[in-house]
């Protein structure tokens, strides 16, 4: 295996902000990617010149993401020119060694490649790619950025796509070797090794707990979302295409109604009818306070959580999360149906959604239906992801007030409604489901008592 030119070449990103300080350097801490046209705020930070701006439009006041220094007035945003330069001359020497890549299906007047293939080994033009976008067969190929040395990025002893990462050993390795070699070694994705340091990273240079928190969520959202912007709109065609095929092959009444309304946009009338039809499955949900982290405050009927900002001294158990400041509800769900509503008024942060019973309750993960979390984020007001893999930027014409959860269990089917204005928010489907399921609410951070998440009654 060639780590160096897998680094060098940016595959999955594993190592190369840990490995070379000049590029660590030159990292924008909001995208966790080298600068583009990077600005200097008053207090002497540098960021990228278009996540400042995206970071102040979302937010309320003026203020520095990394100091939290706030400004009276919005300053006007210069390019730093002589950082671009450095940036600029730090990317052409990372670049000037890597030849033009060329589709290796075109016959005459080879066109530039768009993306190279692990698994052909082989690299497309556009046209060329289409198949590959198409074909359910070879969707499931391994994809990447063109470059010339395919065999690099391929185990040299099992003749497959390095896909993992050995964290025991260090190194990249495929899916042979997880299972010869490092079979009891500690081995992961390569793209949950890259998130993992930035969190890492992300935890070092925050100390108080509350701005951890928020600097964690932010960095796990902008880091996934950075890395599907590339093919965002072609991916969202290939989507919508296979949702419509799934529609059209779909017998049960659920999906139908469902998916119809997500994907065609179906009137206020339909809407309504399915989220009437859904409520007919509402259950009776109440927090676990022996999940609660011990900076969330109940109440006493067990219907409310709000983050307090002190963490109280409370018995540690198996169930209890630790990481993240979230609670689940006491009764979990291994078959049929389940809907329950959650009021957000006047909240700022807040996900919901539901989980498996074996997540990771101690330590910071990343929350994707892998790892056991299907929910839907309010990260900074009004703006909202669904934490798929990767995740789903939501439009929403208006705010939520309240929110319903809708959960098939052996349809795969979560479902999440505004209630109020009856309009469908966002659909996981064809999901698997082999544990029971838990309703799951997280907060957000601490903001003096107000607002808290509540568990209202369904009102059929």
């Amino acid at each position: 295996m060639k780590i160096s030119v897998l680094e060098k070449e940016g595959f999955s990103s594993v190592m190369s902000s840990s490995s070379d300080p000049m590029t660590e350097r030159l990292l924008c801490s909001i995208c966790l990617d080298v600068f583009s046209d990077p600005v200097s705020t008053p207090c002497g930070h540098n960021f990228c010149k278009i996540c400042l701006s995206t970071y102040w439009n979302n937010s309320q006041d003026c203020r520095c993401p990394n100091c939290k220094e706030t400004f009276k007035q919005r300053p006007d945003l210069k390019i730093n020119t002589t950082l671009r330069d450095v940036v600029d001359e730090h990317k052409k020497k990372c670049h000037e060694e890597q030849a033009e890549v060329v589709c290796d299906i075109c016959s005459e007047g080879k066109l530039k490649a768009v993306k190279s293939c692990l698994v052909c080994q082989s690299s497309y033009c556009e046209t060329h790619l289409e198949p590959h976008l198409r074909v359910s067969g070879l969707q499931k190929h391994k994809l990447m950025d063109p470059v010339k040395n395919l065999q690099d990025y391929i185990c040299q002893k099992h003749d497959r796509p390095l896909e993992l990462f050995c964290r025991d050993d260090h190194t990249c390795v495929c899916l042979s070797c997880a299972d010869g070699d490092h079979k009891n070694h500690n081995t992961v994705p390569l793209r949950e090794e890259k998130h993992q340091k930035h969190l890492s990273r992300l935890q070092k240079s925050s100390s108080d707990g509350s701005f951890k928190f928020w600097f964690l969520v932010v960095g796990l959202v902008l880091c996934l979302l950075s890395a599907c912007l590339i093919q965002v709109y072609k991916d969202m065609q290939r989507r919508e295409a296979e949702t419509l095929e799934r529609l059209e092959s779909s017998k049960t009444e659920i999906t139908e109604l469902n998916m119809r309304n997500s994907e065609l946009d179906l009137d206020m009338q339909r809407c309504e009818a399915v989220l009437k039809w859904m409520q007919q499955y509402a259950v009776d949900v109440t927090l676990d306070p022996d999940t609660a982290h011990p900076e969330l405050i109940l109440s006493d009927d067990e219907k409310q959580v709000r983050h307090g900002g002190i963490r109280h001294k409370l018995p540690d158990n198996p169930k209890r999360f630790d990481g993240y400041p979230i609670v689940l509800g006491k009764e979990g769900f291994s078959s049929g149906r389940f809907y329950y509503e959650v009021q957000v008024k006047g909240k700022t942060q807040w996900i919901l959604g539901v989980v498996r019973e074996s997540i990771n309750r101690k330590e910071f993960i990343t929350l994707t239906p892998v790892k056991g979390f299907w929910a839907v984020i309010m990260i900074i007001e009004n703006y909202y992801l669904a934490l798929g893999d990767p995740p789903v930027s939501l439009s929403l014409s208006v705010k939520p007030l309240k929110v319903g959860v809708f959960v098939d269990y052996e349809e795969g089917l979560v479902s999440f409604y505004d209630v109020d204005n009856r309009s469908h928010i966002y659909s996981f489907t064809d999901q698997s489901f082999t544990e029971k399921l838990y309703p799951y609410f997280c907060p957000g951070l601490n903001d003096k008592g107000k607002n808290p998440l509540i568990i209202t009654p369904v009102i059929k």
